[in-house]
Formats: structure tokens, sequence, C-alpha cells
């Protein structure tokens, strides 16, 4: 029988794996957010802590989240077919708010056909696991969205990094792998770092090597809002696997993969994570379809982000902040050192700003930043009063020597 105290060891393991990340300034905690300023636009005046702040670390590019037409579509949704999908989509969970996103999205990413898929995590597990396979290979970018890496790994499949957007490095390994399918995932914009992929050089290597190349994109670039892709000018030749995320841009939730009607009815018959798991709530559905409308016939909105990026960075420059070389919403601030980058983030929020700082596993070590985003939901103003308060840090917490 037990003594009551068999498990004191456990709990005292738990505790000092989690001393030690406090110990590194390593440990993250939630935020609360306890609800948003009345009146205000998109998500970036959340209520913390009974205070009210100006973010300036979201997703909500476009400053869709809380757009009164999508959570309209939302609470519609709702109320004709109810909180849940009530079961997978290959038994009863397939709806018709499903069916028409997904056609629509095809027609968005200019692909015969989209299949959502209830997280990001999930449709890029399906990518690794069902393109290729335990007897494939899967070569990814070092900086690669967590999704992707995790994929690359639980695929079974013979998987190796290339240097971060190193195409040349990506061909070599591809030239050297010994048979079998091969994969190269990419994210089109990179999420810590803002920069995009070489998808062109890619694709020329996938070409080359008879390599399948997938990208993981964002939709926030372009004039239409054909992320990447658009900016680089790729074709559907040139990436055949598309993966898209409907938490940032679009500002609701889930994901989607496109291509071929091939590939998608692959997916759609093999892919253990869409198989296997509950369909999105129809009402999800309904509000993405909703968002996805504005982002085709409301530009302006990436046009403003685009302005935005543009007046922080100029602003940026002249107070000497390191910047990386980004041209999208994402703008990081690098600090190096974790406890640095906490001590700015804190200071910023004394000021009334949220911007968090990243520091590692999710960034390499040395690399700990504040990770600034650009909403189509700021004003002018609210950049201006973002380098006032950048530019008050002391010249240790982050200025470029």
């Amino acid at each position: 029988m037990s003594d009551g105290h068999d498990g004191d060891w456990r709990e005292a393991r738990l505790r000092a794996r989690l001393d030690a990340l406090r110990a590194q300034d390593l440990e993250r905690r939630r935020r609360v957010i306890e609800g948003y300023v009345d009146g205000a636009p998109g998500s970036v005046h959340p209520v913390v802590d009974g205070r009210e702040l100006l973010s300036f670390c979201g997703n909500d590019y476009l400053g869709l989240a809380r757009d009164a037409r999508v959570a309209e579509a939302f609470a519609a949704a709702a109320r004709r077919w109810g909180a849940g999908s009530g079961a997978s989509h290959l038994v009863t969970g397939h709806h018709a708010e499903h069916h028409a996103l997904e056609e629509e999205l095809a027609a968005f990413v200019q692909r015969p056909r989209a299949v959502l898929f209830s997280t990001g995590y999930m449709a890029n597990l399906a990518l690794a696991t069902t393109l290729v396979g335990r007897d494939g290979h899967v070569l990814e970018d070092r900086l690669n969205h967590a999704s992707l890496l995790d994929a690359g790994r639980l695929s079974g499949s013979t998987f190796a990094r290339y240097a971060h957007l190193d195409a040349d490095e990506a061909a070599r390994l591809l030239a050297a792998r010994n048979g079998g399918e091969a994969l190269v995932l990419t994210d089109g914009v990179f999420s810590m770092d803002g920069d995009v992929a070489p998808l062109p050089a890619l694709a020329q290597a996938c070409a080359t090597h008879r390599a399948w190349l997938a990208v993981d994109d964002a939709h926030v670039l372009g004039a239409r809002g054909g992320g990447a892709l658009e900016v680089l000018g790729c074709t559907v030749h040139d990436v055949p696997v598309l993966v898209g995320t409907l938490g940032k841009a679009f500002g609701t939730f889930g994901a989607f993969v496109a291509g071929s009607d091939a590939l998608v009815e692959l997916f759609v018959q093999r892919a253990r994570s869409y198989v296997y798991t509950t369909a999105l709530p129809p009402a999800v559905a309904a509000a993405t379809r909703a968002a996805l409308a504005l982002v085709r016939d409301e530009p302006w909105r990436r046009e403003r982000v685009a302005a935005h990026v543009a007046r922080f960075r100029a602003g940026a420059r002249s107070l000497g902040l390191a910047l990386l070389d980004s041209q999208t919403p994402i703008q990081p601030v690098i600090f190096g050192e974790p406890a640095t980058a906490l001590a700015a983030s804190e200071a910023l929020r004394e000021r009334g700003l949220l911007v968090a700082a990243i520091r590692p596993p999710t960034v390499p070590a040395g690399s700990a930043r504040l990770r600034i985003t650009l909403s189509a939901a700021h004003a002018e103003s609210d950049v201006d009063r973002l380098l006032d308060a950048l530019a008050s840090l002391p010249r240790a917490s982050g200025r470029a020597a």
C-alpha cells in the first residue's frame, strides 16, 4: 500500500524543471484578456489586469478578429447550426458552411481544391505524414515554425534542416538523398524574423530533384492578399502544396491545404489529423467566409499595414534600433539575452504598451527579442507612440551599436 508520500519525488522533479526555467528567465506566463476597449478597432486595445493597453504583439494583421461583420456571421451561423460540428468531417461533421468555405478558399488561392483542418498544426502534420511517410525525406528551413518542424520529426521520414533561407543547401540535400519521396517544407513568412522564404530558388531545386514543395503562408502580403507566392510570382506549378492559416490575417481559427484535386482527395482519405478529429464548428467556417470576403474586397487593410511597416522602420532606423530585414507586419527588435528582452517588455508595459518578449526555445539562443507586429487596426499615432516608448529604453536594452 502507498504511504501517502510516493508521489513526492515526482512533484519535486516537476518543480525543479520549472525552477530551472525561471532561473534562466525562460518562464512564460499567460496574460488574461478581460475584454477590449469599447469602440476600439480590431484586437489591439485589450484590457489586461483592469488596465487598457495598446497591443503590438498579436497576429490579427488585418484587424478582422473583432470586425462586426465577421462576428455577426459567426453569431448567425451559431444560431442556425449550433456551437459545434458534432463529428469528424467524414462522419457527420462536414456542413454546408465548411464546403462553401473550402470552395471559396480554393478560388482565392487559385487552386483546384482546398480542404479544411482544425488547426495549422494538424494541417502541417498531414503534409509530412501523408505525402512522404516513413520511407521518404523531409527537408526544412532551420527557422520554420514549430508545427512544421514537429511534423517533419513525427513523420518517421529521414529528416534534415537546411540553413535559414539557404536554397543551395536544400538543393544539395535533395541531390544527396538515396531514393524515396522528398518533401521540402517552408514557411512563406517566418513568424519570428518576418523575412520571406526564397520560394523561386526552392521551387527550382524541387523541380530539378523531383521533390514536393509545400509552403505555409498567412496571406497578408500582396496586392490581392495572395501572400508570399503572389509577391514572389510563384505559380501552382512552382508550389504544388499550399497551407494557409486562418487565425492570423483572416482573424478566425483553423487552416487549410490547397492543391490539385488528387492531392486534396488523398488528404481527405488518408491524413490522420483530418480523418480522426472533430471538424471546426460551422460558425467558425461562416465567420471565415465573411473574413475572406473582406480580405478580398478591402485591399486598404493590406495597404494600411504596409504603410505602418514603412513608418515604423523609418522611425526605428532614426533611433538606431537593431532591426531584421523584414518588410512584413512582423518587426523583431533583437535584445540578445532573455533578461534584457523581458526588461524591455516590462518597461513598455509600464507605458501602456503590450509587446511580448520572445525567448528560447522559440528563437535561437542569444536572439531574445521583442516581436513587434503591426495591424490595420493600428493608427499612425499608435505607431508613433510605440516609437516614442522604444526611444525611452536604456541604450543597453537593445539599441544597435
